[in-house]
């Protein structure tokens, strides 16, 4: 499967993990969060895939979720329902996501992208 760069245009840390991809020869495919959100399914398989527990997938700077309260919210919630949420809006979600269907980072940090797409 291709790389999958899942990304907000606006976003810087998309802007910065872009221009890393890019500068390693790693060919990706551009998915724009807000336009193409993932679903329920695709979540559930990033966070599978990605280790990470579910609320590392909450962009917790955006503001829509200071907005939505989620930082008190979140603990009630089932996983069911976190996956529902984040898949109902993706300025929710954390980005970029990169995934090539088996592995999956999330967020930018270049240690991360030096071992999962060099």
């Amino acid at each position: 499967m291709m790389i999958q760069f899942i990304y907000y245009p606006k976003c810087t840390t998309c802007k910065k993990a872009q221009k890393w991809l890019t500068d390693n020869g790693v060919s990706f495919e551009e998915v724009h969060i807000v336009e193409q959100p993932p679903t329920i399914e695709q979540l559930k398989n990033y966070w599978q895939a990605s280790g990470q527990p579910l609320k590392k997938f909450f962009n917790t700077s955006g503001m829509k979720y200071r907005e939505l309260g989620l930082k008190d919210k979140l603990a009630e919630m089932s996983e069911e329902e976190q996956l529902t949420l984040l898949a109902s809006d993706g300025m929710l979600i954390k980005r970029p996501i990169v995934t090539d269907g088996e592995k999956v980072t999330l967020g930018f940090k270049e240690s991360d992208f030096e071992q999962a797409w060099k």
